[in-house]
């Protein structure tokens, strides 16, 4: 069993369950299809499992190191966004709503993907490369974010907590009362979400 599972903290896990999404953060494997680091170049994708017929052994030497996500919305999670050669569609959508959603940083569509990649780095991961958050009101966040509650990460939609697990979410818990809580999803990812992308969830 290969170490290729990301969960929404941005880790690295075995686990024998399957993903839906497939992600690249460059090599970051040995010969030995051991992960040896976190990630090696900061424009962290998700990308479709199939494209143009393409077939890729996992885990090949020197080449990029296939990582696996439950939904779109763990992969955003953990720092990722689409990737612009196999999901074009959703990395201009992506785009828009990221710029709608941050104007602060006067970016523009002519704005290469790079710097937005560089603002995602610094919110994805603090200086240790432990996973950076922040706080938010849980009411104010939109759905597809993902928040720690009794120590877990839980999705949010739909009015309700789903708590992640590499093989799915367990039964929702309903939240009713503003509360202060701990975000997973970068900063800037989130205001896309509440800007209009919709992320895929389950």
């Amino acid at each position: 069993m290969l170490q290729n599972r990301v969960d929404p903290f941005g880790h690295i896990i075995k686990t024998p369950e399957r993903g839906k999404w497939l992600g690249n953060r460059g090599v970051i494997h040995n010969d030995g299809k051991e992960i040896v680091r976190p990630y090696k170049v900061k424009a962290w994708i998700i990308c479709v499992l199939e494209f143009r017929g393409r077939h890729r052994e996992v885990m090949m030497p020197n080449r990029w190191t296939e990582l696996f996500f439950f939904d779109e919305a763990t992969a955003f999670s953990a720092g990722h966004r689409p990737c612009f050669q196999c999901r074009y569609k959703a990395h201009i959508h992506f785009k828009e709503m990221w710029l709608k959603g941050n104007p602060q940083f006067g970016f523009t569509m002519k704005t290469p993907v790079a710097e937005i990649d560089a603002i995602i780095h610094r919110e994805r991961m603090a200086a240790d490369k432990s996973k950076h958050t922040f706080e938010a009101n849980l009411k104010d966040l939109p759905d597809g974010v993902f928040v720690i509650f009794n120590d877990a990460p839980h999705l949010v939609n739909a009015g309700k907590l789903h708590r992640w697990s590499p093989a799915g979410y367990a039964q929702p818990i309903d939240f009713s009362e503003p509360k202060k809580i701990t975000v997973l999803t970068p900063r800037s990812i989130v205001n896309a979400f509440s800007a209009g992308y919709i992320p895929q969830m389950g």
